[in-house]
Protein backbone atom coordinates (compact mmCIF):
# COMPACT_ATOMS: atom_id res chain seq x y z
CA UNK A 1 0.00 0.00 0.00
CA UNK A 2 1.21 3.54 -0.99
CA UNK A 3 1.33 6.02 2.06
CA UNK A 4 1.02 9.25 0.56
CA UNK A 5 2.34 10.66 3.77
CA UNK A 6 5.71 9.86 3.14
CA UNK A 7 5.22 12.05 -0.22
CA UNK A 8 4.28 15.12 2.03
CA UNK A 9 7.69 14.41 3.57
CA UNK A 10 9.70 14.35 0.66
CA UNK A 11 8.41 17.30 -0.87
CA UNK A 12 8.76 19.16 2.40
CA UNK A 13 12.54 17.98 2.47
CA UNK A 14 13.39 19.08 -0.94
CA UNK A 15 11.41 22.62 -0.51
CA UNK A 16 13.16 22.96 2.63
CA UNK A 17 16.77 22.38 0.52
CA UNK A 18 15.27 24.78 -2.26
CA UNK A 19 14.02 27.50 0.44
CA UNK A 20 18.13 27.13 1.93
CA UNK A 21 19.75 27.77 -1.45
CA UNK A 22 17.56 30.82 -2.52
CA UNK A 23 18.31 32.16 0.91
CA UNK A 24 22.03 31.64 0.62
CA UNK A 25 22.35 33.18 -3.49
CA UNK A 26 20.35 36.44 -2.00
CA UNK A 27 23.44 37.57 -0.13
CA UNK A 28 25.49 37.52 -3.35
CA UNK A 29 25.39 41.23 -4.14
CA UNK A 30 24.60 41.58 -8.02
CA UNK A 31 25.77 45.05 -8.01
CA UNK A 32 22.77 46.71 -6.36
CA UNK A 33 22.77 47.56 -3.16
CA UNK A 34 20.25 44.76 -1.20
CA UNK A 35 20.34 44.35 2.45
CA UNK A 36 20.11 40.98 2.22
CA UNK A 37 23.54 40.89 1.53
CA UNK A 38 23.76 41.59 5.22
CA UNK A 39 22.43 38.71 6.42
CA UNK A 40 25.41 36.61 6.84
CA UNK A 41 27.19 39.41 8.96
CA UNK A 42 27.28 38.56 12.44
CA UNK A 43 28.51 41.52 15.44
CA UNK A 44 29.81 40.88 18.93
CA UNK A 45 27.44 42.71 20.28
CA UNK A 46 28.41 42.65 24.42
CA UNK A 47 29.92 38.95 24.12
CA UNK A 48 26.73 37.32 21.74
CA UNK A 49 27.16 36.89 17.98
CA UNK A 50 24.64 39.32 16.71
CA UNK A 51 22.89 39.23 13.13
CA UNK A 52 23.26 42.80 11.63
CA UNK A 53 20.19 43.63 10.99
CA UNK A 54 18.76 42.64 14.42
CA UNK A 55 20.80 45.83 16.09
CA UNK A 56 19.76 48.51 14.12
CA UNK A 57 18.32 49.53 10.68
CA UNK A 58 19.12 48.80 7.50
CA UNK A 59 17.96 51.05 4.68
CA UNK A 60 18.47 51.55 0.74
CA UNK A 61 17.85 54.97 -0.42
CA UNK A 62 19.76 55.09 -3.63
CA UNK A 63 20.15 51.98 -5.89
CA UNK A 64 23.79 51.27 -4.62
CA UNK A 65 23.91 52.61 -1.36
CA UNK A 66 22.96 50.76 2.01
CA UNK A 67 22.64 52.31 5.37
CA UNK A 68 23.22 51.32 8.97
CA UNK A 69 21.83 52.80 11.62
CA UNK A 70 22.33 51.25 14.97
CA UNK A 71 19.96 52.01 17.74
CA UNK A 72 23.50 52.10 19.78
CA UNK A 73 25.92 54.14 18.61
CA UNK A 74 28.80 52.91 20.67
CA UNK A 75 28.73 49.85 18.61
CA UNK A 76 29.49 51.40 15.25
CA UNK A 77 32.97 50.30 15.53
CA UNK A 78 32.30 46.66 15.93
CA UNK A 79 29.78 47.10 12.72
CA UNK A 80 32.57 48.24 10.74
CA UNK A 81 34.78 45.40 11.94
CA UNK A 82 32.46 42.95 10.72
CA UNK A 83 31.77 44.29 7.54
CA UNK A 84 35.64 44.57 7.09
CA UNK A 85 35.75 40.74 8.41
CA UNK A 86 33.23 39.92 5.79
CA UNK A 87 33.78 38.79 2.14
CA UNK A 88 31.24 41.38 0.92
CA UNK A 89 34.63 43.48 -0.53
CA UNK A 90 32.79 46.95 0.30
CA UNK A 91 34.61 49.29 2.63
CA UNK A 92 32.02 50.42 5.70
CA UNK A 93 32.31 54.86 5.84
CA UNK A 94 31.40 55.46 9.50
CA UNK A 95 30.36 59.19 10.02
CA UNK A 96 29.46 58.61 13.80
CA UNK A 97 26.02 57.65 13.68
CA UNK A 98 25.35 56.01 10.77
CA UNK A 99 27.45 53.51 8.09
CA UNK A 100 27.31 53.50 4.70
CA UNK A 101 28.07 51.15 2.40
CA UNK A 102 28.78 52.13 -1.50
CA UNK A 103 28.12 49.13 -3.98
CA UNK A 104 30.61 50.10 -6.85
CA UNK A 105 29.73 48.87 -10.06
CA UNK A 106 30.78 45.32 -10.94
CA UNK A 107 33.54 44.29 -13.52
CA UNK A 108 32.69 41.99 -16.09
CA UNK A 109 35.58 39.61 -14.54
CA UNK A 110 34.04 39.94 -10.78
CA UNK A 111 30.08 39.24 -12.60
CA UNK A 112 31.15 36.07 -14.21
CA UNK A 113 33.32 34.85 -10.97
CA UNK A 114 29.74 35.58 -9.06
CA UNK A 115 27.93 33.44 -11.70
CA UNK A 116 30.53 30.76 -11.60
CA UNK A 117 29.68 30.90 -7.62
CA UNK A 118 26.10 30.89 -8.10
CA UNK A 119 25.95 27.56 -10.56
CA UNK A 120 28.40 26.03 -8.27
CA UNK A 121 25.95 26.66 -5.24
CA UNK A 122 22.70 25.51 -7.89
CA UNK A 123 24.63 22.08 -7.70
CA UNK A 124 25.00 21.33 -4.53
CA UNK A 125 21.64 22.46 -3.96
CA UNK A 126 20.21 19.77 -6.52
CA UNK A 127 23.05 16.89 -5.32
CA UNK A 128 20.90 17.89 -2.07
CA UNK A 129 17.56 17.21 -3.79
CA UNK A 130 18.69 13.90 -5.37
CA UNK A 131 20.34 12.46 -1.90
CA UNK A 132 16.38 13.28 -0.76
CA UNK A 133 15.26 11.46 -3.81
CA UNK A 134 18.22 8.61 -3.51
CA UNK A 135 17.40 8.14 0.17
CA UNK A 136 13.46 7.69 -0.19
CA UNK A 137 14.17 4.79 -3.24
CA UNK A 138 16.11 3.28 -1.18
CA UNK A 139 13.71 3.03 1.43
CA UNK A 140 10.74 1.80 -0.66
CA UNK A 141 13.41 -0.55 -2.30
CA UNK A 142 14.10 -1.85 1.40
CA UNK A 143 10.11 -2.29 1.65
CA UNK A 144 9.78 -3.64 -1.44
CA UNK A 145 12.59 -6.66 -0.33
CA UNK A 146 10.72 -7.38 2.75
CA UNK A 147 7.30 -7.46 0.81
CA UNK A 148 5.24 -4.15 2.48
CA UNK A 149 5.16 -2.89 -0.99
CA UNK A 150 4.46 -4.48 -3.97
CA UNK A 151 6.43 -4.88 -7.39
CA UNK A 152 3.97 -2.57 -8.74
CA UNK A 153 3.33 0.27 -5.88
CA UNK A 154 7.36 0.32 -6.39
CA UNK A 155 7.65 1.07 -9.80
CA UNK A 156 4.35 3.71 -9.20
CA UNK A 157 6.71 5.34 -5.80
CA UNK A 158 9.87 5.32 -7.83
CA UNK A 159 8.32 6.98 -11.10
CA UNK A 160 6.75 9.83 -8.83
CA UNK A 161 9.79 10.61 -7.06
CA UNK A 162 11.38 10.57 -10.01
CA UNK A 163 9.08 13.33 -11.44
CA UNK A 164 9.40 15.19 -7.52
CA UNK A 165 13.01 15.23 -8.22
CA UNK A 166 12.93 16.65 -11.61
CA UNK A 167 10.39 19.51 -11.40
CA UNK A 168 12.32 20.55 -8.22
CA UNK A 169 15.69 20.22 -10.15
CA UNK A 170 14.19 22.13 -12.45
CA UNK A 171 13.29 24.80 -10.06
CA UNK A 172 16.45 25.48 -9.16
CA UNK A 173 17.46 25.68 -12.53
CA UNK A 174 15.01 28.80 -12.92
CA UNK A 175 16.82 30.41 -9.70
CA UNK A 176 19.94 30.33 -11.10
CA UNK A 177 19.26 31.41 -14.42
CA UNK A 178 17.28 34.35 -12.38
CA UNK A 179 19.74 35.01 -10.32
CA UNK A 180 22.53 34.76 -13.54
CA UNK A 181 20.43 37.72 -15.71
CA UNK A 182 20.64 39.93 -12.51
CA UNK A 183 24.51 39.75 -11.58
CA UNK A 184 24.82 39.82 -15.74
CA UNK A 185 22.47 43.16 -16.05
CA UNK A 186 24.58 46.21 -16.15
Amino acid sequence: MINKDEYSKTTELMSQAIDAFSEHISTIRAGRANPSVLNNIYVDYYGQKTPLNQIGNVSSPEPRLLVIQPWDSTIIKMIEKAILASDLGINPQNDGRVIRLVFPVLSQERRNDLVKKVKAYGEEAKVKIRNIRRDDIEKYKKQKKDSIITEDDYAIIEKDIQNLTDTNITKIDDIVKSKTDEIMEV
